[in-house]
């Protein structure tokens, strides 16, 4: 099973206690949310790291996350492309495939060519940097952004042109994006797909404010997503890599952090590991 946590499960807790979580509640992957990785190497080395997932049996699946990569304020951009070079450096440096990109609202209510277009030719400047490290793109759609669904996503990524640009499908901002289903996503190419969040959750209204974190503190078969649904549509491409479980939650924050990973990683064995 290739089984992994995503850091904002349990996102209160620091680095070194998210591996060993991921160890005792039986993963073999993680998803590394930035700031705890950034907070741990103010006190620690890449050597400190590399032992702890070599003590916990745990592979680093990908660093969540470089945000606002659609922007066209270019000492932004210079900023995020020295984060592409710090964050792709330290990828390399413990192992780790991917980072997650995430596209949000700078340039909603132009035209989608537009969006397209300024998104896709950051994403190429990023991937070429990313690629002198050995490093790929994770990209995720966002549920409320211009950029929701897998098929404005692939039509991006076509402008990107890049091979280390792959997608990871998150169930909630797919579903809750509105205009993907999973028919589209048993249809993909399997080399396309990097990572699954498998996730559950409730939406609202496009034109409403929307709370990541109330609308996504379910456990999977809690929400509203048709969750075996989804898993079946990723099944059906024939994706064998990893799987991560995602739960945005500030309710489940407050919970115990092994009593979480142990609720979420059963709920991965009976709705995607179950013979």
């Amino acid at each position: 099973m290739k089984k992994s946590i995503h850091g904002k499960t349990i996102y209160r807790s620091n680095l070194a206690t998210d591996l060993r979580v991921a160890h005792e509640c039986g993963f073999n992957g993680i998803e590394i949310v930035t700031s705890k990785l950034v907070s741990y190497l103010e006190q620690n080395t890449d050597g400190d790291l590399n032992a702890m997932l070599k003590k916990y049996g745990i592979q680093p699946v990908c660093i969540n996350d470089i945000c606002h990569v659609e922007t066209d304020d270019k000492e932004k951009f210079d900023g995020i492309l020295k984060e592409t070079h710090r964050l792709s450096k330290i990828a390399q440096e413990i192992g780790c495939p991917y980072i997650q990109l995430v596209p949000l609202l700078a340039l909603e209510g132009r035209p989608w060519s537009e969006i397209r277009d300024i998104t896709g030719k950051n994403i190429q400047k990023m991937a070429d940097i990313a690629a002198e490290y050995g490093i790929s793109f994770q990209m995720e759609p966002v549920a409320w952004s211009p950029i929701h669904s897998l098929s404005k996503c692939l039509d991006m990524m076509t402008v990107a042109d890049r091979d280390n640009v792959k997608m990871g499908l998150d169930f909630w901002h797919l579903w809750a994006g509105g205009e993907t289903t999973p028919d589209e996503v048993a249809a993909l190419d399997k080399s396309m797909i990097c990572n699954i969040h498998f996730c559950d959750g409730k939406k609202q209204p496009r034109n409403t404010d929307w709370d990541e974190t109330i609308l996504r503190a379910y456990y999977p078969g809690d929400g509203d997503i048709p969750v075996s649904e989804w898993v079946e549509a990723v099944k059906a491409t024939g994706y064998d890599g990893f799987w991560s479980c995602e739960l945005v939650s500030a309710k489940h924050w407050e919970d115990d952090v092994f009593e979480v990973a142990s609720n979420m990683s059963k709920a991965m064995d009976k709705y995607i590991f179950s013979v």
